[in-house]
């Protein structure tokens, strides 16, 4: 665990996974789940590190984690997501750029996936996104802001963030010439999280070929973003 600095001068905690060689390696900020800084976000961090990236994961909930849906849902409704992403999420980028990583990149799951499209509207030091099966109400979206390649996957059975919201979203993407790749895949939500299975919730299921397809394809994008 490591300490940075907000741009208001806050102090945030931060997960940071590095790759053996560290120097000047790009950065990846990670973002949670609603479940909070638990194992599985630090695993896609330790992952990205072992891929050469500097992978921080700020700690949202301060520390806070959820083993359950309803404790998930009080602990995400409790995030102001305008603060997090101009705050918690641009602080991360920054802290990466000062300390070595000339590019760093911006992606999240669920929640985090909803805070990473936030950031690509709010965060003018990243250099991409990689969005997980997660998008805010799009009235928050300003495309026009966003100025960075972003990459998506969606999940075409997913209950909680419907296709239709992913086909507006990207309507809104396509009206504002982003630079966007979507990717949809025959999955529920949560396709990409191991976990999925145990968290006794119907709506979330791990899809190991929909995750490992996923996955190829950012690696691929971020080589290409960040070189």
């Amino acid at each position: 665990m490591i300490q940075f600095k907000r741009p208001d001068g806050g102090a945030v905690e931060g997960y940071l996974a590095q790759p053996l060689d560290k120097a000047n390696a790009p950065g990846v900020v990670v973002l949670q789940e609603w479940w909070g800084l638990d194992d599985e976000v630090k695993s896609v961090a330790d992952r990205l590190a072992k891929a050469g990236y500097r992978a921080l994961v700020p700690d949202l909930y301060r520390g806070k984690l959820a083993l359950e849906a309803n404790e998930a849902e009080h602990l995400m409704s409790g995030l102001n997501f305008g603060d997090a992403a101009s705050q918690d999420i641009r602080g991360a980028v920054q802290y990466l750029k000062a300390t070595g990583s000339k590019k760093v990149a911006v992606t999240g799951f669920c929640m985090g996936g909803a805070l990473t499209v936030l950031s690509a509207c709010n965060v003018p030091e990243l250099d991409g996104t990689i969005v997980w099966y997660g998008y805010p109400p799009l009235e928050y979206v300003d495309a026009t802001a966003i100025q960075k390649p972003m990459m998506a996957h969606w999940a075409l059975h997913d209950d909680f963030f419907s296709i239709t919201g992913v086909d507006q979203l990207e309507e809104k993407l396509k009206q504002a010439s982003c630079h966007y790749e979507f990717h949809r895949y025959d999955a529920k939500h949560g396709f990409a999280n191991p976990k999925s299975a145990v968290r006794g919730m119907p709506p979330l299921e791990y899809k190991a070929e929909a995750a490992t397809l996923a996955w190829d394809r950012t690696l691929e994008f971020l080589k290409k973003i960040l070189a």
